[in-house]
């Protein structure tokens, strides 16, 4: 998969910047997708899955809003999270209760 190009303009600032650097609505984005924008930074809440509960039902995979779970052959390979924003509904939706969201914070460096 070939990574998204950053070549679009925000007016103001600079190629690069994350959105803790824009302009508290000043900025004017050009539409776009997460797929386009890496939003993981958003993140307050991480999933993470516990393999011997997952059954692949693929659940998650059918409700994550921001196809940021990764899958092939049928199966839950992990999640994507330069675009996962933390929502839950992967955990909230997991019939086998896989899923379970952690803070954030427990990933800064130097911790677990």
């Amino acid at each position: 998969m070939q990574k998204p190009q950053r070549d679009k303009k925000i007016a103001g600032v600079s190629p690069g910047a994350t959105w803790r650097e824009l302009p508290a609505g000043g900025a004017i984005l050009e539409p776009g997708t997460s797929k386009e924008y890496e939003t993981g930074g958003w993140r307050a809440k991480r999933p993470m899955v516990d393999m011997a509960k997952c059954t692949h039902c693929m659940i998650c995979w059918i409700f994550c809003p921001d196809s940021s779970i990764l899958a092939g052959e049928g199966r839950f390979l992990g999640f994507d999270l330069l675009h996962c924003k933390g929502c839950g509904i992967c955990a909230e939706e997991c019939p086998p209760k896989a899923i379970q969201m952690e803070d954030e914070t427990n990933f800064l460096e130097g911790q677990k």
